[in-house]
């Protein structure tokens, strides 16, 4: 994974929910990039943070034994996130199958909620996935095995 878009886990019930936050600062280059004059946290990057919540929550129920892969998303926006704003992701398991899973997702800023999202999630088979993969178990290696770790260590306090 190229970009982590959480920071943190503050709670986590394996298989249930999960709740990470994302501290936004200025000095990130999307604020510079991204409307300039008018620095806000672009949309695709609060649904990614709420994908990577929700997408650990179902890897952990699955044990980190298959891929999970964002299959498709709803959602929808209620205002912006600024620089200064902590956000905070929820996620919710709503359906664990044995071929994917959906969860309910928000971004709130305080008690406001600023986005909601519908996502569901694909576990694709070694026979799907590209060939030049070097591993596969892609999804849950690299930066993203600190985040797994600091999420188990939180469901279990």
């Amino acid at each position: 994974m190229r970009w982590m878009w959480i920071d943190r886990f503050t709670a986590f019930e394996p298989g249930r929910s999960a709740t990470a936050v994302k501290c936004l600062s200025h000095a990130e280059d999307h604020f510079a990039d991204h409307l300039p004059g008018f620095p806000v946290m672009p949309a695709p990057l609060i649904l990614e943070g709420l994908a990577q919540t929700g997408g650990i929550l179902v890897g952990q129920a699955n044990k980190y034994e298959k891929n999970v892969v964002l299959a498709k998303m709803s959602a929808s926006f209620h205002r912006e996130a600024f620089p200064g704003e902590v956000l905070t992701y929820t996620a919710r398991a709503v359906d664990l199958g044995d071929t994917g899973a959906r969860v309910a997702g928000e971004a709130r800023v305080g008690d406001e909620l600023i986005a909601e999202a519908d996502i569901l999630f694909a576990y694709p088979s070694a026979d799907q996935l590209p060939p030049d993969l070097p591993d596969t178990k892609f999804v849950f290696g690299g930066e993203m095995a600190q985040l797994l770790r600091q999420a188990e260590a939180v469901a279990k306090s």
